[in-house]
């Protein structure tokens, strides 16, 4: 299968992939296994896929101020960030759309196992 041509198309692309996933396993396992699944899987399917990867987090005029590690980079376009936690808090949901804007990538997927549904929000 060859690489979706769209940001929507590869976000749907991840939201099946991860979904397969966690009917296989369910909720409960660590959080490493819902990182290596998803990349796994995700390779397979022809994606580039990055796991745990550094991203540079950028003041406004082009300073390197840190550094932030991504759980997933997919195709350079797309940050995932995996959770297995019962519930998702704000401060998770804020950190991360602070890491989004500064590190230039424009989109980005909070998935969470940890809950007995799957919870994946852009």
């Amino acid at each position: 299968m060859s690489a979706p041509s769209s940001i929507s198309g590869l976000r749907d692309h991840v939201r099946e992939t991860v979904f397969a996933l966690h009917c296989d396993h369910r909720h409960g396992p660590a959080e490493k296994v819902y990182e290596n699944g998803p990349a796994h899987q995700l390779l397979k399917s022809g994606l580039e896929v990055k796991p745990p990867h550094p991203l540079a987090v950028f003041d406004e005029d082009g300073t390197v101020l840190a550094h932030y590690c991504a759980d997933l980079l997919i195709d350079d376009r797309l940050i995932v960030a995996l959770k297995a936690v019962r519930h998702v808090i704000d401060e998770q949901i804020a950190q991360l759309l602070g890491y989004l804007r500064s590190s230039r990538i424009e989109t980005d997927l909070l998935i969470n196992f940890g809950a007995p549904i799957l919870s994946v929000k852009k």
